[in-house]
């Protein structure tokens, strides 16, 4: 196994289930970026800033009432750091139970069954595998050479997560999922933002509707969003800061002056400089195509996760881990999933799986839309959260549903139902139907159905019939 992140941890752990041994190679910690420095301390640092948010700015709505509300980032810093130590202990433990050799260095890939190893003890060792080898090297931060990481005031999201320090303005390039997590944790914590997004719309790919809810907060509290164009370079000035170049287009240019730079223009795939070319595997731009079973086009050589292709996702990683586990021990498995659930953790959250109504269309699809939002919710009321709604798109012909796409309070948390849903070919009616406990958040999810039905209970339908 060549890297031990969500793709490879997991698969290792059930190949070890499956009483196959397992050496586990990885460069850096057991967990890969996911754990350590991506998905787990972001969402540690996105937790801190929405309760900081919640006592400065809500309480008192409530009546209640806190006095010189502050932010210490060290003592932050401290306890994310503690929730990755135990993670990551965990895993260790997990492949000790399940007698998964743990080797961290460098892999090369030798030959069809042969790695070699250079340890970060500087030893070079050779691992002869007798049944296969899986390539789940994951992917990293990609660079923009005019804007090189330093550390200090440019960043990757590796570097953002671990500031032990505010900063005072945070310009952002790029207006994904890392920039906007990390740019919305840095903005509750008192940072002006700025967000420099090079297409026309912020999270390109998710239902506009749901972005709009998000941009709609992000501006509200003061954070200036610029699409459509680009950040060329920078000058450093005397105090410092950074006078960021934009180029608008059209022949117009703006300078922004701020402490830091986050560079969140999406991650690369780690699949080059492993040997792999040189065995005949084929590699597409860093990426490591492999098929249904996890097989690349080598006989033995396995890929999964981030290095396979879109979408880089830690939990489709692991899912594929699985099923590579399963394949290797001789079992019946595939990749054979309807849909992949994806979660941002902007404020709102946005949640999605399934098709968007927009891609439902261009397949040929009429579709039938249902919406029920946070606000007509007694639950949202009573957790102070009301902005967003749940959506959902169904098959018009056959009620069918094809797609979920949720903003707003635990949206994370919803979108397991409709992925559920997706995965066993609901229709709007199945989940219309099922009761669905009050007062709750999850009873958005049976409304919006209903909706779709054209009888929604707690709002106005627009489709009744």
């Amino acid at each position: 196994m060549i890297g031990g992140g969500p793709g490879g941890y997991v698969c290792s752990i059930r190949l070890g289930q499956l009483k196959q041994k397992v050496i586990c190679v990885e460069k850096e910690e057991v967990g890969g970026v996911c754990l350590n420095w991506g998905c787990v301390p972001s969402k540690a640092l996105i937790s801190a800033s929405h309760t900081y948010e919640k006592v400065k700015d809500h309480g008192a709505g409530m009546g209640i009432f806190a006095d010189n509300v502050r932010v210490d980032p060290n003592k932050m810093q401290d306890w994310k750091n503690g929730i990755v130590k135990k993670l990551t202990g965990g895993v260790r433990g997990l492949f000790r139970g399940n007698g998964v050799e743990l080797v961290i260095g460098n892999a090369t890939v030798k030959g069809p069954r042969t790695v070699e190893v250079k340890t970060a003890e500087g030893t070079v060792e050779t691992i002869e595998a007798t049944k296969a080898i899986v390539i789940a090297t994951g992917s990293s931060t990609i660079e923009i050479p005019t804007f090189k990481f330093d550390g200090k005031s440019i960043i990757g999201a590796k570097e953002a997560v671990s500031l032990r320090e505010v900063p005072k303005r945070l310009l952002v390039i790029g207006g994904g999922v890392i920039g906007l997590e990390l740019g919305c944790v840095y903005q509750k914590f008192g940072a002006e933002l700025t967000v420099v997004e090079a297409t026309p719309s912020l999270l390109p790919g998710v239902d506009p509707e749901c972005t709009a809810v998000v941009e709609k907060r992000l501006t509200k509290k003061g954070a200036k969003i610029i699409k459509n164009a680009k950040a060329t370079g920078y000058e450093r000035n005397a105090d410092g800061s950074l006078a960021v170049k934009l180029d608008l287009g059209e022949g117009k240019y703006d300078t922004v002056v701020t402490d830091v730079v986050l560079v969140a223009v999406g991650m690369r795939p780690n699949g080059a400089g492993l040997g792999l070319e040189e065995l005949g595997v084929k590699v597409e731009r860093g990426f490591v195509p492999s098929d249904h079973l996890g097989r690349t086009n080598v006989d033995g050589i396995y890929a999964i996760g981030d290095v396979t292709g879109q979408p880089m996702l830690a939990h489709k990683a692991s899912k594929e881990g699985e099923v590579v586990a399963e394949v290797i021990a001789g079992h019946k498995a595939a990749k054979d999933w309807v849909a992949i659930p994806a979660a941002i953790f902007t404020d709102p959250e946005i949640a999605v799986a399934g098709l968007t109504e927009a891609q439902a269309k261009e397949k040929g699809i009429e579709v039938r839309v249902g919406k029920f939002p946070f606000s007509a919710l007694g639950r949202a009321m009573a957790v102070n959260e009301t902005d967003g709604f749940f959506k959902v798109v169904a098959d018009k012909k056959t009620n069918e549903l094809l797609g979920v796409h949720i903003v707003g309070p635990e949206a994370s948390d919803l979108i397991s139902e409709g992925a559920l849903a997706l995965e066993m070919h609901a229709f709007l009616e199945d989940i219309g139907l099922t009761i669905h406990p009050h007062p709750t958040l999850g009873e958005g999810m049976m409304e919006a159905a209903m909706n779709g039905l054209g009888h929604a209970i707690h709002i106005l339908n627009r489709n009744a019939g």
